[in-house]
């Protein structure tokens, strides 16, 4: 016994030993520094962070593979802690958040039925799945079934809908889905996002050049969610009340309710939504990024760069916009009538903006008071040319130097700056285009006994807005078509008396694509006019390139006078120089230079962050997707499209007191329920969220 006792005390000390030998020579150090990170954590063991537990990503932080926030489920708090652990410092960065864009669901039709398959992903791997859609939602709720948050469900339409609150952005949904719908942004990269081939894209979204979400917002409107409905404009539009008055509407020429009715009011719904939120009082808050420390300047405070700086502070960089003129809005303020816009409603959109952050200096004319190296010394990292087209065409006549002729762009500046001008009886105006016709409707306003206005060709191939011209005969202009000026006449006295025009007929079409217009010999023909009025176009003044001393030499134009940019990215020659709205397209709608304002801001981040200065390859532009656009659309009762609400004739010649007016909310709710909420093929006939076709069994 006493042998054993021995025998086994003398072996557990030799083990012991041994032990403590082999502790010394294979002693495994773990740095104490992951046990405290990992108490920080929210130990749920989620795998969110796509590290095999808690454990496993404090050991990430602190070896350097992952950053303090790396706990989606934690958050800020979360991070702030893991960051004092590891002697650094932690800001608040934006949150990403899942997004499904698909609203097609029980509406998209069948192309098969499977039996016995019931995962997106198993049914995806056979045909492609069962929807006729190719990009749309399959609907078994692979995304729903490995979310640990409970932040995504399968609503009663058939398609997932995702909670933002409980939504912690860690991409599960995503990684699940096997149509790569599920993306997972923060709200800059939402911005930066701009249609692509593969997008869930109504025909009204591919074809509104400012690509907002107009099918969202006009549910959200039917909804009652008139802020909901501002928010979905503004993360594309920050000019929705300028828009929703002046924009010529081209998404509602795809619009697939007018296939088979008349297209919604998608312009007067987005001004129902815009004037909600400024007869409210307040602007609604808009999120900004971190701040970036990066310095921009905008020059050019019209459409274009208000917009580019609005969505460059939205990304957390600093800008300041340099202006010319008085005040800012540009072609917005000095070339569209206060009947049009009131100046009231364009000072209160252009608060909200620069209520961000953005520093604006009027007065301050680029290549005069301010050049390029001065803004490269004030540190300014890259510069946006939104300079517009303010240099009228002149009608190249003997005699338009006479007193009394004016070119559109001065007359309506002139007017919108508050000068006071002598109206004599009798004017004519000379051009077709927008410009054109709000000359003659001021004149009207201003006291014209008579105005005339003088286009070379006919009705058909007038560009401005159909409605416009409308609108400017009904108060009294007399439209002259095939008419083309000759000379001005005088008086004698150096003031202008007449207008000589000759008549004209249409003959083969010139490079426009319009027949071009040729004068009959011997149809010259005098009209009075005590005022004349050249609004036959405009072009970008580039007078600054011409300094042979400044690195603007070298920035290159086209014939036209326009910079000539990347379309894609807006970029010039020079990598820091970015342009887009008039400036680089010439004279063309608000909404295009909207449009052109956040795709340059998109590449000027790009270029302050160090990026590659790019846009993704299958970015649609202009194009439309193919099958998309209907020729027939089935199910449609139709429903009398919502009046344009206008003060009448009489009333509105009289002053300068806005003549659209706005929908009331009981029209506006009505006109919202008229739109079909199309996806990509879906849509809802009669307002019904069910459309089925027969299937074919696989």
């Amino acid at each position: 016994m006493l042998e054993g006792i021995l025998f086994m005390g003398g072996l557990g000390a030799a083990c012991s030993i041994v032990l403590g030998v082999a502790a010394r020579i294979f002693y495994v150090y773990e740095d104490p520094r992951i046990a405290q990170v990992e108490g920080c954590l929210a130990g749920a063991n989620c795998g969110g962070c796509g590290f095999a537990g808690c454990s496993a990503a404090a050991a990430a932080v602190v070896i350097g593979k992952a950053k303090t926030n790396v706990c989606l489920v934690g958050g800020l708090e979360s991070a702030q802690k893991a960051a004092a652990v590891m002697g650094v410092e932690v800001s608040l960065a934006e949150a990403p958040k899942s997004i499904n864009p698909c609203t097609g669901g029980l509406r998209a039709e069948n192309k098969f039925v499977y039996l016995g398959i019931n995962t997106c992903r198993a049914e995806a791997a056979i045909f492609g799945g069962k929807r006729v859609c190719g990009v749309g939602c399959i609907g078994h709720g692979d995304c729903v079934r490995v979310c640990l948050f409970d932040a995504i469900a399968m609503g009663p339409e058939g398609f997932p809908v995702v909670d933002e609150k409980k939504c912690v952005g860690c991409g599960m949904c995503a990684q699940a889905c096997p149509k790569n719908l599920l993306k997972v942004r923060t709200p800059s990269e939402r911005l930066l996002h701009f249609n692509q081939l593969n997008d869930c894209l109504a025909p009204c979204r591919q074809t509104c050049p400012a690509e907002i979400d107009i099918p969202t917002y006009i549910h959200q409107i039917r909804q009652g969610d008139y802020a909901g409905a501002v928010q979905t404009i503004r993360e594309r539009n920050p000019l929705l009340l300028a828009c929703g008055r002046v924009c010529p509407h081209p998404c509602e020429t795809n619009c697939r309710r007018g296939v088979a009715d008349d297209p919604v009011s998608i312009n007067q719904l987005k001004r129902f939504a815009a004037d909600f939120e400024m007869n409210s009082g307040r602007h609604l808050p808009v999120s900004i990024a971190p701040e970036t420390g990066k310095r921009i300047a905008v020059i050019g405070g019209g459409p274009a760069g208000l917009t580019c700086a609005y969505f460059l502070r939205r990304l957390g960089h600093q800008v300041t916009i340099f202006e010319a003129m008085p005040k800012l809005g540009g072609m917005l303020r000095y070339g569209i009538p206060e009947y049009r816009l009131p100046k009231q409603v364009l000072d209160w959109e252009i608060q909200g903006i620069l209520d961000l952050g953005v520093e604006a200096r009027t007065g301050v004319r680029f290549g005069a008071d301010i050049d390029l190296e001065r803004l490269l010394a004030e540190g300014y990292q890259a510069v946006f040319l939104g300079i517009g087209a303010w240099k009228d065409t002149k009608l190249a006549v003997p005699g338009e130097e006479l007193a009394g002729c004016y070119t559109g762009i001065d007359f309506l500046s002139r007017l919108a700056a508050g000068e006071k001008l002598s109206i004599p009886p009798v004017t004519a105006v000379v051009g077709g285009g927008n410009t054109a016709i709000d000359c003659t409707r001021n004149l009207v306003r201003l006291g014209a006994g008579k105005v005339y206005l003088v286009y070379r060709r006919t009705r058909k191939e007038m560009p401005a807005n159909a409605v416009e011209v409308e609108a400017a005969e009904a108060e009294g202009v007399e439209l002259m078509f095939l008419s083309a000026p000759a000379r001005v006449i005088g008086n004698g006295q150096g003031h202008v008396s007449h207008l000589e025009y000759l008549r004209m007929e249409l003959g083969e079409p010139d490079a426009s694509g319009r027949r071009r217009p040729v004068p009959v010999k011997g149809s010259e023909t005098l009209l009075p006019a005590d005022l004349v009025i050249s609004a036959i176009g405009q072009a970008p003044d580039v007078a600054f390139v011409a300094k042979t001393d400044s690195p603007l030499s070298g920035l290159k134009t086209t014939r036209w006078s326009t910079i000539d940019a990347n379309p894609a990215t807006l970029q010039t020659n020079i990598p820091y120089l970015f342009a887009a709205g008039d400036a680089a397209t010439g004279p063309a709608l608000v909404v295009d230079a909207i449009g052109g304002g956040r795709r340059a801001a998109r590449s000027i981040h790009q270029y302050v962050m160090g990026r590659p200065v790019t846009a993704a390859a299958d970015e649609l532009g202009r194009t439309l997707i193919t099958g998309t656009i209907f020729d027939r659309v089935e199910g449609v009762t139709p429903r009398p499209r919502a009046e344009m609400v206008e003060l009448a004739v009489a009333e509105r010649v009289r002053s300068f007191v806005e003549v659209d007016q706005v929908l009331t909310e009981a029209a506006a709710r009505g006109e919202s329920d008229r739109c079909l909420y199309c996806c990509l093929t879906c849509y809802n006939p009669d307002g019904s969220t069910d459309r089925h076709a027969p299937a074919i069994e696989a």
